[in-house]
């Protein structure tokens, strides 16, 4: 097979209301890839969760804001970029709690940085305050 790499990008209003659009972007690409569906469910639920927490903490929930979704497809790898200007983190400086205590306590969130990382093989995060936030995740493919 000959190598190649596709670019694909998609600029959506910072709503939860667009989720379901980026999780067909990526699921659609995701195919084209060759993944299998279990792949794709999993891939899905980990860009919804990183978009979810853009527009949620990053953005504080104003629709008036955009998130980015870049996508890189070549023969070895499928990278997932989400950009967004929002109010950034240092994921060093979040509190991994105990899974079984989060259940305990019926919380909903705490799980989602913690999730890309056992779904995708490279999650990265660069800060730049006050101008981009960019996380990275990368899933390499089965050849």
């Amino acid at each position: 097979m000959a190598d190649y790499e596709r670019r694909f990008l998609l600029h959506v209003p910072s709503s939860t209301e667009n989720l379901a659009l980026i999780r067909d972007f990526v699921g659609n690409i995701g195919r084209q890839a060759g993944m299998v569906e279990t792949e794709l469910s999993m891939l899905e639920l980990a860009v919804d969760e990183a978009c979810a927490n853009v527009i949620e903490h990053a953005y504080g929930l104003d629709k008036t804001q955009e998130v980015i979704m870049r996508v890189t497809l070549d023969v070895d790898c499928l990278k997932i970029q989400v950009i967004d200007t929002g109010k950034g983190f240092d994921p060093a400086q979040i509190e991994q709690k105990d899974v079984k205590k989060l259940i305990a306590e019926r919380r909903s969130g705490g799980l989602g940085l913690r999730m890309m990382k056992l779904v995708m093989d490279e999650v990265q995060y660069q800060m730049k305050p006050g101008e981009r936030n960019e996380l990275t995740m990368i899933k390499k493919l089965k050849k």
